[in-house]
């Protein structure tokens, strides 16, 4: 919360800041905006210093309003009433604080053992009874099974992905397989895709196909000034890993707000318009609460990403090994279909589409949205969950 309230008011604060600098003509603007800019400062030259100070007075009673908005949509959430009342289906495994969820309806069908990231909250592919990607799938007679991470425990603490991979990850599979007598389709989401493209890998024997959503694999691709930036902090940020043991949620959290450092400030605002029994505000506030109940990482994990995945760009350049291989897209001999959404921020598509297209014979899906979008939209269902349910289903009986 300090972070979002010190950048929106920094970022506001900033335009009042910069009203010198063009007044002086010497305040720099992007080439499409330079005419305009140009044409602003003879109109109120012309005008005389009364209307520099007109303008200056605008500029902070438009800040105010604005952050005044923010404020009133942060109260709104937090006093809105819903809370989340799902059941957690059965756990029918566990191995340390990885357990895996039972989300059949009926006996049969393709098991589909589906991976979230390590970095949030398994639940947002379960988010609220209108909003569910596990239970959509359980009612059209497929048999879906989630790894649920949880925060790492004592063991987990040293863990890298190899030991995710090749320990409970392998170890769901298993028991997925033993549960049902059936190969299962894997389904990764985010950074999940990647672990189950190394899962894939690993135990071929028991996968029947694999399915990629906004799956990261050119951490470099439209991002060159990020990777200078990792480099450049690795030493202080592998120093504050060591030291907690894991990679703070409160770092995470700022790691993403820095993707898109104005987000925050125009969706409270936009929440405070909402009417309060809206199933739009309600959608809001459970999207919301997941978001802000992040788990930390394992320091080896969160150095194995940073530094290696986002520093030196490894699975990319065929560097990231999992058990001592490379992590071979290339090597992939099951049906393989890559949903990709045209406006993500977190994985954008130039960061997705090279490992669809290095894997044989991939299928490629764009969708509408973006990251979370693909999930919880509107077109959620129509565009996203039933066209992967009928993939599921037909790559299964190739």
């Amino acid at each position: 919360m300090p972070l979002h309230l010190l950048t929106h008011l920094s970022t506001l604060a900033g335009s009042r800041a910069a009203l010198p600098l063009l007044k002086s003509g010497s305040l720099g603007w992007k080439e499409s905006l330079a005419n305009k800019a140009h044409a602003l400062k003879e109109s109120l030259d012309a005008a005389g210093p009364e209307a520099w100070n007109r303008l200056d007075e605008e500029l902070a009673a438009e800040a105010a309003r604005r952050h005044q908005a923010l404020l009133d949509g942060i109260e709104a959430y937090r006093r809105h009433p819903y809370a989340r009342t799902l059941d957690r289906p059965p756990e029918i495994w566990r191995q340390g604080s990885t357990s895996l969820l039972d989300y059949r309806i009926r006996a049969g069908g393709l098991p589909v053992l589906v991976i979230p990231s390590l970095v949030n909250r398994a639940y947002i592919l379960d988010l609220s009874a209108r909003k569910s990607l596990m239970r959509y799938l359980a009612g059209k007679g497929l048999a879906p099974f989630l790894v649920d991470w949880d925060s790492p425990g004592p063991a987990e603490l040293g863990f890298d992905l190899t030991a995710y991979i090749t320990g409970p990850l392998a170890g769901a599979l298993e028991a997925v397989v033993r549960e049902t007598g059936r190969k299962a389709a894997l389904v990764g989401y985010c950074m999940g895709g990647d672990l189950a493209l190394a899962l894939a890998l690993h135990r071929p024997e028991r996968v029947a196909s694999l399915a990629l959503m906004a799956t990261p694999w050119d951490f470099h691709a439209g991002r060159d000034g990020q990777a200078v930036l990792v480099r450049a902090l690795m030493q202080p940020l592998g120093m504050m890993i060591d030291a907690a043991g894991q990679l703070p949620v409160d770092l995470l959290q700022a790691m993403f707000a820095s993707l898109d450092p104005g987000l925050n400030a125009k969706k409270f605002a936009l929440f405070a318009q909402l009417p309060r029994r809206a199933a739009r505000t309600r959608d809001f506030v459970a999207l919301e609460d997941w978001a802000n109940d992040g788990v930390p990482l394992a320091g080896p994990v969160a150095q194995e990403c940073l530094f290696q995945w986002y520093g030196e760009n490894s699975p990319a350049k065929g560097r990231w090994l999992v058990a001592g291989r490379p992590v071979d897209p290339a090597r992939v001999a099951v049906p393989t279909l890559a949903m990709i959404p045209e406006k993500d921020r977190i994985v954008p598509p130039d960061s997705a589409t090279p490992l669809a297209a290095a894997i044989p014979g991939a299928q490629v899906m764009m969708v509408k949205g973006g990251h979370v979008g693909m999930l919880l939209s509107a077109r959620a269902v129509s565009q996203v969950y039933r066209p992967l349910a009928r993939w599921l289903v037909e790559s299964s009986v190739q």
